[in-house]
Parts: C-alpha cells; structure tokens; sequence
C-alpha cells in the first residue's frame, strides 16, 4: 500500500464533501453482457417461461385484507409501481389477468424469507408463509423491473415488461448483516434511512448500528444528559492517516447524535423493511467520550476528552466501581426502550487493560471475584452486563475478544480477526457471525490504492468478498448450525459523508448479499456480473455512489 501524502489528504478533507467518487484509474472498462434475470441475490431455482407480464395503468393488486403485516408490502407496490388496488384477494378468480396476487401460504416451508414467485403473461403470484416473504419476492420484480421504477415521478402511466418465470427462493443464512460506524463520522437521518432501504433491497435482514465510540457518542440517553452534551462532540478531527506523525487537525468542533424520537422513527422504518437493527454500544473499551462525559467512570477520574485522533486509547471503563455497572445498566435500560431486536450488541474488543493494573478498584475486584488476572476481570465485566441484559430478554452480541478470559454463557461472537474466535465459539456451542476482515471489511481499498480516496488501509475487491462461504471447513457437521450467518463492516474513520459510505459499501455488499442468501453451489461470479449489470442501474436510480471500477479492479 503507497503512502498517502500528508498535504493530499489535507486537500481531500477540504473538498471531500463535493467531491463523488468514480475513479476507474483512466482504464477502458469491459463490457459484460446484462442478464436476462438480474436478480441478486441469485434466487435457489429459477425456471425460464416463455413470453412476458406487462406492466400498465390497468394493472392491480389483489391481496387479503387480513393478511397480517402486509400493509407496508402493499404501500410499496403501491408507491413504486404506481398500481390501482381495485379489489382484495377473496373477490380474485383464476379468470383475472394482468393483476399481481399477494397470499399467504404456510405450506411453504423453509428458513425465514421463503417465497415462490410464479410469472406468467396474465398474471404475477407471489406466495409465502408470511408477509416478509412477500416482501422478498416483491424485491425480486422490482429488480427485473426497469430503473426507473425506483423513481416515484416516472412510474405511473407506464407500460414494463418483465419475463416470465417460476422462482423458489429462501436464504441461506438467518443472518445477513450490514455495519455502519457512526462514531467516528456521523450521518444524517435521511441518509441512515437509505441504508437501510439498500439493505433490504439486497434481501439483508441486518443494520448493525455503531452509535459509540472513543470519538463519539451517538445516541440521547435521557438519564445522564452529557453523553450528547459533551460526548457526542470534538474539538477538531485529525487529518490524514492515523497513527502518522506529525499529526495535522482541522481545527473545527465536529459531532452530532440522534435523539429518541429519531431513532424511535429509525426502528420503525427498518421494521416496515423487514430489517432488526442491532444497537452497538461500546464497552469496556473504545468509551472515551463517555469517560468525558462522566469521568468517575475511569479509574483515573481524569480529566478526559473526546478522542481527535484514530486509533485506540487506554482510558478505559472501570469495572472496580459499583457505579460503572449502575451507569451502564442505567444505559442499557435505555437503549432496549428503543430497540425491540433481540440483540444488544457490547463491543468488547480493543481493550486496552493498562489502567486496570494499577487501579486499586480494578485490583480489589480481581481479588474479591477470585480472578487470575486482567483477561478474566474482562470476561467478568462481559459476564456482569450479560447476566442483566439477559433479565430484560436481550442478548449480547461481542466482537471475539470477549472469548479471552472465558466467554460468557449465551454470547452471540462477531469473528472480525479472522476466523479463529468464530470457529472457537462454534466449537464452544456458541452461535457466531462472521465477519473477518480478509472479506469483510468494506473500509478496505477495493482497487489500486494510488487511484482511490484514502482508506484505512488493506485490499479487498469485489470477487473476494464474493468468494467468501461464512462456514468454516474446520466445523464438524453438527458445529456449522452455529454459524448464523456473515456481515460487511463500514468504518468511517475516513470516510467522511454519505457519499463516501456508499462509494466503499456498494457493489461489495451487493456480493456479500448473494454470499448469505444463495447456496454456495448456485454460486458464479461471471454470471453474478452479468447479474449485476441491471441492479447497477437501480442503483444508478437510487442516487447511490456506488464504486465503478473497470472489471479487471473487480476481478483480481
């Protein structure tokens, strides 16, 4: 990887909020042939059908009325499609034509998601055992569908055609997940809601939402109001790569957070998409715009400021102190207010145990619990908050530094260093995610790093990401029910807007997508790129910055 110089990445932090990203290095970019049926995820089956269903101004919706949580399935065929909905599914006979008919069918069986779509020139039928079935199969005619049906102005009083198929399809994985790291650069409202209309469009079910970190806190916490009073902001941002000295800063205060009401509405969104967001709030480690916020929670007492540079600190929660637990119990009650997922995820990695080794509470509390050292206080810290989560039904999620010093007993791991700690904790009867950096960390260069705006570093192209299978060959059979499923991470130390985010996410999650829905022996890249040509033109639709990088950057 090339060194960046200091005075571009100077240059590129002022301009970087006009600047869109489309960089192919100046090479010719091949052309691929557009499939047939650009879908992606790649359904299980699909058969061919001769002839065409025809979009028009006369077509309708039929549908139950009853069907449960199928109103936001209907809106969207409504919203789209621009679709008269002229009588509901009991008044529909096999005489109509040109209608789509939505039912609910338990008879499907299969993993969560499950649909059948049958396609012929009088008639669209989608039919699954509940509405977020539905709701995928819905995607899919939306991504044979023109473009321009992602724009609401140009939809109604068109005529489309879309070819005739029969699809079963149903994910592989329960898990299929997308990260966002709003710690480090905050985004909007408006923005966060598109990230997750993207993750639903690729029939994700996952938005795991970074929202505290060492430069940042991200989320109103009604109890201890300084959290956004004082964590959520800096006093300037690093430029450049971190860790490089001479350190260069913008000198300009930099922060932001989400109140209650707006991630209240957040939820809510993503459940009409069928997405559980999955709240992250960072412990023991990366806390250091909490401890500035509430400096009796270190070991120090401080003083403590909101971190301006990348990288990690040794100002850590002290979990010597009755109060720390009280005042991240306070927080977490919170925090499941507002979020109905099952998961709360606890971070758990980059600890650094510096300051607990000199701590007299620290050491105290080793001590008292008979722990042997550091590493077990960590686990027991782990233990401690997952013991309370567990009382209010929630679970914790951990990245796999919470295995080190002994895993606490129904701990979801997050594999990020590899695979090691997942296949460790699936050996352990511990359900996993995967999510190592080598395939999955889309804050990685996807093409030569001299052409493309600077990273945190790595290399990690599209077809990589493509190769990946989340199971590891190390799992015994009756080990690989454990593996839930794989998710993409989106750091965003330098990755400092909305368009930036989605330049580094997109198309590398629309191949993680296919990686966790379809099976591994439906799998071909050269047809995924044929694929991919159409749902790059509704992305084009969505005003999504996606990497355009000639095919030989997405190949190798």
């Amino acid at each position: 990887m090339r060194r960046t110089n200091l005075l571009f990445a100077f240059l590129f932090v002022i301009f970087a909020s006009l600047i869109t990203f489309n960089c192919t290095g100046g090479k010719k970019v091949m052309q691929i042939q557009p499939a047939k049926y650009s879908i992606v995820p790649k359904p299980q089956k699909l058969l061919e059908e001769p002839g065409q269903f025809v979009f028009n101004e006369r077509t309708s919706l039929a549908f139950d009325k009853q069907l449960p949580k199928v109103g936001y399935v209907v809106d969207f065929i409504r919203d789209h499609f621009g679709l008269p909905m002229n009588f509901s599914f009991p008044k529909a006979t096999q005489a109509d034509s040109n209608v789509i008919v939505l039912k609910i069918d338990p008879s499907i069986k299969g993993p969560d998601g499950a649909y059948r779509l049958n396609i012929s020139p009088q008639k669209i039928e989608i039919n699954a055992p509940n509405a977020r079935g539905l709701f995928y199969g819905i995607q899919t005619i939306r991504q044979l569908l023109p473009a321009a049906i992602e724009s609401r102005d140009t939809v109604v009083g068109q005529e489309w055609t879309i070819p005739c198929a029969k699809i079963e399809d149903a994910p592989r994985f329960s898990y299929r997940g997308l990260h966002l790291d709003v710690g480090r650069h905050f985004f909007p409202v408006k923005f966060i809601k598109k990230y997750i209309d993207l993750i639903a469009f690729n029939k994700m079910d996952y938005f795991h939402w970074h929202l505290t970190e060492d430069q940042g806190w991200r989320i109103e916490i009604k109890k201890y109001p300084k959290l956004t009073q004082i964590g959520a902001w800096r006093k300037e941002t690093q430029v450049g790569r971190g860790g490089r000295k001479p350190y260069i800063f913008d000198g300009e205060r930099y922060g932001g957070y989400y109140t209650q009401d707006q991630i209240r509405e957040i939820v809510d969104y993503a459940q009409k998409r069928f997405v559980t967001i999955i709240p992250e709030i960072e412990m023991p480690g990366h806390s250091l715009a909490a401890l500035a916020s509430y400096p009796w929670l270190g070991c120090t007492g401080g003083p403590y400021h909101v971190a301006t540079k990348w990288g990690i600190y040794r100002a850590v929660y002290c979990p010597g102190k009755e109060s720390t637990f009280k005042f991240l119990e306070d927080v977490l009650s919170e925090v499941i207010d507002l979020f109905p997922g099952k998961y709360i995820h606890i971070g758990g990695d980059e600890c650094l145990k510096d300051s607990w080794k000199t701590c007299p509470y620290c050491q105290a509390r080793i001590k008292k619990e008979g722990l042997k050292d550091e590493h077990e206080l960590q686990s027991y810290f782990i233990r401690r908050i997952e013991k309370f989560l567990l009382s209010k039904g929630r679970y914790i999620i951990g990245w796999d530094e919470i295995l080190e010093g002994g895993l606490a007993p129904q701990a979801t791991v997050m594999s990020w260093r590899g695979e090691d700690g997942g296949i460790a904790a699936a050996k352990m009867h511990h359900d996993v995610i995967m999510t190592p950096t080598s395939f999955c960390y889309f804050d990685y260069y996807q093409a030569d790093s001299a052409m493309q705006p600077l990273a945190i570093g790595g290399f990690l192209p599209m077809k990589k990401v493509y190769s990946y299978d989340p199971v590891p060959k190390e799992l015994a059979p009756d080990e690989q029910k454990y593996i839930l499923g794989a998710q993409g991470n989106v750091w965003t130390e330098y990755l400092l807007n909305s368009k930036y985010v989605e330049y580094m996410a997109f198309p590398r999650a629309c191949a993680l997508a296919e990686v966790v829905w379809t099976q591994k022996e439906n799998k071909d890249w050269q047809d995924f790129l044929s694929r991919m040509q159409g749902i790059y033109k509704h992305l084009e639709a969505m005003n999504v910055n996606f990497f355009r990088g000639n095919v030989g950057d997405l190949i190798r």
